[in-house]
């Protein structure tokens, strides 16, 4: 069966068209087809004026044609739309799903934070799947949200999504190029009260390892391993010290728009918000070795996330 699964949130918006394959003991794996992406910024202002822009719902719109062609060039049988942060805190979310739905021919789902959550679990270990005994916690840093799941080879223990993303936090805080160190505290300082939280409500103490995905995160394992181009079998199950990776933050939030244009690895619409999503991301990852007792000292970079999760969802259509 070729099932196509699509993810559209704050930044960007992405395609996944697989087959689904069955091994004689019933395991199912996914053999890529296609996958694409394209930076939208689908969230732009949506913090300050709670609706969708009309050139942001444009360019997500011709994102859609392109993926619907796709779609039909490579006749997959079931197709599943995803929309994310953005689209839950618009006013205006009906244009978008009049124009997703008029492009696709099928109904555009907003799902909400804790189902995008799961999604983004089962796809983060579909590949290396939990061990016995082994709670794992996947972090899904996205424009306009950020993720929590953890679970283990049982399923799912929790799950909480909080508004803090690498675009929300880019236009409320970091709006200096590069950011001032004031700007710099006042985003930790506001990162941590959400992570208040996070860990009020879901057992971290128990997490043996942490899987992170989507940009920020494969962007940042990019830089550490200083890559000359953005190469994701390279990136796919990184695992780096917790240490390394605040390194590369700080690097990120001292360089200036320019020099990380430069970075062979940087997509050009991530260079404005890469900065405030890797500082979101050594926050959280300070905090999770502070409540393990440096338990967890590591974090593994995944290419495999919510979009995995969405076909592997149809699987089972």
């Amino acid at each position: 069966m070729r099932v196509a699964g699509i993810d559209c949130g704050t930044n960007s918006i992405r395609l996944l068209i697989a087959d689904v394959i069955e091994d004689e003991d019933g395991d199912v794996r996914l053999l890529d087809i296609a996958r694409e992406m394209r930076i939208v910024r689908l969230g732009q202002g949506v913090d300050a004026t709670g609706n969708l822009a009309p050139e942001a719902l444009e360019r997500t719109f011709a994102a859609v044609d392109e993926y619907a062609a796709l779609i039909g060039a490579h006749g997959a049988q079931h197709v599943r739309f995803v929309a994310t942060s953005a689209t839950r805190d618009a006013g205006n979310r009906a244009e978008f799903m009049d124009g997703v739905r008029d492009r696709l021919g099928v109904e555009p789902e907003v799902i909400e934070g804790s189902e995008e959550a799961e999604l983004s679990f089962a796809g983060a270990v579909s590949v290396r799947p939990p061990a016995d005994g082994e709670d794992i916690l996947v972090v899904d840093l996205g424009g306009g949200s950020t993720e929590f799941v953890v679970g283990n080879a049982q399923g799912v223990r929790g799950a909480i999504s909080i508004n803090m993303g690498c675009v929300r936090y880019s236009e409320r805080f970091l709006t200096d190029d590069p950011p001032t160190a004031e700007q710099v505290a006042a985003a930790e300082a506001e990162a941590n009260h959400q992570l208040d939280t996070v860990f009020a409500a879901l057992p971290i103490q128990d997490v043996d390892r942490v899987v992170g995905v989507a940009g920020t995160i494969t962007t940042v394992t990019a830089h550490v391993l200083d890559l000359h181009s953005y190469q994701p079998e390279a990136i796919d199950g990184s695992e780096l010290p917790v240490g390394v990776i605040e390194a590369a933050a700080s690097e990120f939030l001292s360089f200036s728009r320019r020099r990380r244009e430069q970075l062979p690895y940087m997509h050009p619409g991530r260079v404005d918000v890469i900065a405030a999503g890797s500082l979101i991301y050594r926050t959280i990852l300070l905090r999770v070795a502070e409540a393990t007792g440096n338990r967890v000292r590591t974090a593994v970079a995944s290419e495999h996330d919510i979009l995995d999760g969405i076909a592997l969802g149809l699987a089972g259509h």
